[in-house]
């Protein structure tokens, strides 16, 4: 069977077409929308009934081109919690910044506001969870007084000790696991730093185009529950 060259061409045309079609995210996402989208599927995580969107070998091969990621995860670095995983997303979806604690500095802060500015991102998520080692070495820490002691090195993780020693003090006098508690007010103290150490961010979210949350991921049952007092923007 011979393919003529118009054949070819119509064949390229479509398949261009098409691959433009599903690459490009639609503009102007709202914030809100992308929450929905997170919590929509993280249900799925939890229910077992994954769907693995956008992992396919066409979705790898359109976003070798571009990227348009509808939500930044600002987490912590810790093994059993990966967002594309716990939210049920694929290639694209996601600008994830991971360290140890999810604490703000200038690189990370730096990489949230490239996925705003230039990625049109419309939603920051501070992502902390349950059991947090880097939160359970802090309060180790303060307890005994010494950077070094909990975390059983004097390399660089002192810095992160002292570092998550505000979220410390602030949940120190709450009834309740001390480590939990601790984990909420990192969370608090995240989400309300974005727009104080960010002018740009803070712009947005005046603007209504940014939304910042907190969430708090359960390691046992897999869920995401929203923190209080850690949400800032949108709605207008």
């Amino acid at each position: 069977m011979k393919i003529t060259l118009t054949q070819v061409l119509a064949v390229g045309t479509f398949s261009l077409a098409a691959t433009v079609a599903i690459s490009v995210e639609p503009p102007g996402v709202k914030p809100d929308d992308a929450l929905r989208q997170l919590t929509d599927g993280n249900r799925r995580f939890v229910a077992g009934a994954v769907q693995h969107p956008h992992q396919t070998a066409r979705r790898r091969a359109e976003e070798a081109k571009t990227q348009h990621p509808f939500a930044i995860i600002v987490g912590c670095s810790d093994s059993r919690v990966p967002p594309e995983v716990v939210f049920d997303r694929g290639l694209g979806d996601l600008f994830v910044v991971r360290t140890a604690g999810n604490r703000l500095d200038d690189l990370v802060l730096a990489s949230i506001e490239y996925g705003v500015e230039h990625l049109g991102c419309p939603l920051v998520v501070v992502l902390g969870h349950e059991r947090c080692g880097a939160v359970t070495a802090a309060l180790e820490s303060a307890k005994s007084g010494h950077d070094h002691d909990a975390a059983g090195s004097t390399g660089h993780v002192p810095l992160l000790l002292r570092e998550l020693q505000d979220a410390v003090a602030k949940a120190k006098d709450e009834p309740g696991d001390p480590v939990d508690n601790t984990v909420l007010e990192n969370i608090r103290i995240v989400a309300a730093d974005l727009p104080v150490k960010s002018p740009a961010l803070a712009e947005r979210i005046k603007a209504g185009t940014l939304k910042v949350v907190g969430l708090r991921y359960d390691l046992d049952t897999g869920a995401v529950t929203a923190v209080d007092g850690a949400e800032h923007g949108a709605a207008k």
